[in-house]
């Protein structure tokens, strides 16, 4: 894997994380919240990892089905596709 992917992938997983966090505050606080499909669509894009950790960290869409059945899933199918990548021939 060369480093502007993980690069992305790190960038990706912290925006996931710190969005969840930030939407958190903004349930607490009743303000202006991030839709979950923007949410969602950030794991999808590669950060299923921050936004699963996200979840247990800030206690947020944990009872959600949307969420506890698709974020695992998602994050899942990155793993299977990361392994398969990295075990490609070049």
């Amino acid at each position: 894997m060369d480093s502007i992917s993980i690069a992305y992938l790190v960038a990706i997983n912290l925006v996931a994380f710190v969005g969840c966090g930030l939407d958190k505050r903004a349930a607490i606080q009743k303000k202006w919240r991030i839709p979950e499909r923007v949410l969602l669509g950030l794991a999808i894009a590669g950060g299923g990892a921050g936004m699963l950790l996200g979840m247990f960290v800030f206690h947020h869409k944990t009872k959600t089905p949307k969420f506890i059945i698709t974020v695992p899933v998602v994050l899942v199918a990155e793993i299977v596709f990361l392994v398969l990548a990295y075990r490609l021939p070049r």
